[in-house]
């Protein structure tokens, strides 16, 4: 405990709505030991403020004079009215500068527990103001807590019998907030106060399932009905297989012809444009020569084994030593004889020389 005029300046200082026990201690010292002079001005403000500041008496907000500036702005629109709680959220909208119109100030909100009614309330000189014909929409601005809601909701069921709009702030989000820090509340006010960015213009039908299930069908009848024909796969320009795909589109007739027809005698045999590993017909008079007592399926066995055989470049263990040194004699004949393709006449580039693989 302290002096009497110490402790009495705490208490009184501890009255203060946000203030308690330990900051108004601290102010109390804070007083004690700053100069007079400052201690002085600090006193006659608060007596002016006492002395000129009083409430305007159209709208309710603190003004030095009858009218507040609002009240006495032409310039507002006179169509909408703000309904606020305190005189410190006509300052807040007033920071937005979006609103245009005229406020009204109810001087607190509805709470029975400390005995607030709306007989406290500047709720009849709200209603004396509607009189006016020129007023068509009201705002109700309250905060968003328990005690706001129950302002809001009494005066929107108040105000409905006179016919004017009453229109209610937006709950939802803040700018620059996350959703998982959201409460249930907010978050569920954000969804039903949502804004629609555009209203599209996709017909609506009564069963979506089954019209998507009569797109598809109507889609695979028509792939049916008009069969796709594969495009040929282009090449690149500089590919070296270009003149073998031109020799097999320009001339169809020579692929149909046999492939290993007779040579004229002092004629160059045509090479064809074909791509082996083997010589076909060498291997042909190599099958040729399996005994003819076999069975049919045990031939078609060492048909298979043959070809499969010669493939590899392995002799089949079934064959006899001296069928295995024939085969041995014409697998390296086979090995000698060239690759039948066409070598691609490849250009060259100028000032570069090169060996050509083909030749």
């Amino acid at each position: 405990m302290y002096e009497s005029a110490v402790q009495n300046l705490i208490d009184e200082l501890g009255r203060l709505p946000g203030v308690g026990p330990k900051s108004a201690q601290r102010i109390a010292f804070y007083i004690l030991n700053s100069d007079a002079s400052e201690m002085a001005k600090l006193t006659d403000a608060i007596a002016r403020v006492k002395k000129t500041v009083s409430f305007c008496q159209i709208c309710g907000n603190v003004s030095e004079t009858k009218l507040c500036a609002i009240c006495r702005d032409e310039q507002r629109d006179p169509a909408i009215l703000c309904v606020v709680e305190e005189s410190k959220d006509v300052v807040a909208v007033e920071r937005t500068r979006s609103f245009t119109g005229r406020y009204h100030v109810l001087g607190g909100s509805i709470n029975p527990m400390a005995g607030i009614g709306p007989e406290q309330l500047r709720i009849r000189e709200l209603v004396a103001r509607l009189s006016d014909e020129r007023i068509s929409e009201l705002i109700l601005a309250m905060d968003p807590n328990l005690e706001g809601e129950a302002t809001a909701t009494y005066l929107s069921r108040l105000l409905v019998p006179i016919g004017i709009r009453v229109s209610r702030l937006a709950s939802g989000l803040p700018v620059g907030g996350d959703l998982e820090y959201a409460d249930e509340i907010t978050l569920g006010r954000a969804l039903e106060g949502r804004r629609i960015i555009s209203e599209g213009n996709r017909a609506e039908t009564a069963n979506p399932a089954e019209n998507f299930q009569a797109a598809l069908e109507a889609e695979a009848q028509q792939a049916q009905a008009t069969p796709q024909t594969k495009a040929p796969r282009a090449r690149w320009s500089g590919s070296m297989f270009e003149d073998l795909d031109a020799e097999k589109t320009s001339a169809p007739e020579q692929a149909q012809e046999p492939a290993h027809a007779p040579a004229q005698p002092g004629a160059e045999a045509p090479v064809q444009a074909q791509q082996g590993d083997l010589n076909e017909v060498l291997l042909s008079q190599e099958v040729a020569a399996i005994p003819g007592d076999l069975s049919p399926e045990e031939r078609a066995e060492r048909l298979a084994a043959a070809a499969f055989e010669a493939e590899a470049g392995q002799p089949d263990e079934g064959l006899t030593e001296e069928r295995q040194e024939a085969y041995q004699s014409k697998l390296k004949e086979l090995k000698k004889t060239p690759l039948r393709t066409v070598a691609p006449k490849v250009p060259p580039i100028p000032g570069k020389t090169y060996v050509n693989p083909w030749v």
